[in-house]
């Protein structure tokens, strides 16, 4: 096969977009585009507890300080590191049930635990309520996975517990059900805390495997608000497979730091599970890298950078909060007050992609066709701006931006 034979492949939509922004001139304009805690500066910040626990690795006085030296650390990465990280997101007692392994991020925690989830069980379906996070689709169909979607937000704009159970209901037996575990990409929506109780007997009952994709605790109604849903399931069901992120709850996005934990039945199978996604990670990239992976255990494993963590994690929540309250405040209609119950960094917008697209080329304002937008890009100054030209946009219905200006482009 010869490289000029291969087909045709179209870009990453978010990051295409990002290049047309990156294009535009104009001053003022607006990343609302991809997932990243921004200041009020446009800056995405290096939280302080993470800057400190640098600081105490760099000088040799960190209490976790990892190898002396850069050799290699396994195929599981930092066991430290996957144990610190387990007792925060799952608690103490329902992480001893689990085996983890450190990952490259949340999305190499995905992958490797949808390839893991091929291997145990060839022939299973995964369910995937929709809208879905765009890249949930790509990393289950590139592992070999089946796909089944269901609508997954009703017409009242909240998420469908109902629908989600239905669809629990006509899986098969070893079948796989994907969930976000707050703060759900791209809608911004989080599961009633009773649901996730729901969710669990029927998960149960049915032979249907939970997986659980968490990626923003922590910025939705606090750290262990956040978290309680799906310890609550994890409680309640045999199996289960969860990836999580240090991306957005440590800011540390470019140091790709994640961990894939893995509920078995027995010991013996949680073991081998192990076994099983160190070679995934032997075949695809041996290896985790280090350095993120020890910034997060010594803030975890120190008292005081635990507290300025959480702290500062607490502070970017409320940040939020007020930008989504003054950004629903601004525009008074019904579907604009329907947003206030979303939570997390992203809002989606009651728009089209004709709208999202005239939002561009008039104003400046950058977000995803779906009507995501990233509302830490958003300065608090700003806000009745914003509203005010997604206001407009919204009240005049959708239009064809002329290719002609700048930011017309899809």
């Amino acid at each position: 096969m010869l490289l000029i034979d291969l087909p045709a492949v179209e870009a990453d939509p978010l990051w295409a977009l990002r290049e047309v922004y990156d294009a535009d001139p104009r001053p003022g304009k607006l990343d609302l585009i991809l997932g990243v805690y921004r200041d009020d500066d446009g800056v995405c910040p290096v939280m302080g507890a993470v800057r400190a626990a640098e600081l105490r690795l760099a000088r040799g006085t960190a209490a976790n300080p990892g190898p002396a030296s850069k050799e290699y650390r396994g195929l599981g990465g930092s066991e430290v590191f996957t144990r610190l990280l387990g007792d925060l997101v799952l608690g103490p007692d329902l992480a001893a049930r689990a085996v983890g392994i450190q990952s490259v991020a949340g999305t190499g925690a995905l992958r490797m635990l949808s390839e893991l989830i091929a291997v145990t069980g060839p022939g299973r379906t995964v369910l995937v309520g929709t809208p879905a996070y765009v890249n949930h689709v790509p990393i289950l169909t590139a592992a070999g996975l089946a796909v089944r979607t269901y609508p997954l937000v009703g017409g009242d704009g909240t998420l469908d517990v109902a629908a989600t159970l239905d669809a629990i209901r006509h899986a098969r037996p070893g079948d796989v059900l994907l969930l976000q575990g707050c703060c759900h990409n791209p809608t911004g929506l989080s599961l009633p805390a009773d649901a996730w109780g729901d969710l669990a007997v029927a998960l149960a009952a049915a032979g249907v495997v939970p997986f659980i994709d968490q990626a923003y605790y922590g910025l939705g109604d606090g750290l262990d608000a956040d978290l309680a849903g799906m310890r609550r399931l994890l409680a309640n069901v045999p199996e289960a497979v969860v990836a999580v992120s240090c991306s957005k709850a440590f800011g540390l996005y470019s140091e790709r730091v994640g961990a894939a934990y893995v509920f078995a039945r027995t010991p013996g199978e949680g073991a081998a599970a192990r076994t099983l996604l160190e070679g995934i990670a032997r075949s695809s990239y041996s290896q985790p890298p280090g350095h993120g992976a020890d910034v997060v255990a010594e803030v975890l494993g120190s008292p005081v950078l635990r507290s300025a963590w959480r702290d500062e994690l607490e502070s970017m929540r409320l940040r939020l909060a007020r930008l989504r309250a003054g950004l629903v405040a601004s525009v008074d209609s019904p579907a604009w007050r329907a947003m206030g119950g979303q939570r997390g960094m992203f809002l989606r917008l009651p728009l089209d992609a004709a709208q999202m697209a005239v939002l561009r080329d008039r104003a400046a304002v950058y977000g995803i066709p779906s009507g995501r937008i990233n509302l830490a890009g958003i300065p608090e100054s700003r806000v009745a701006e914003v509203g005010a030209a997604i206001g407009s946009v919204h009240a005049e219905g959708a239009w064809a931006p002329s290719s002609g200006r700048v930011g017309a482009a899809s």
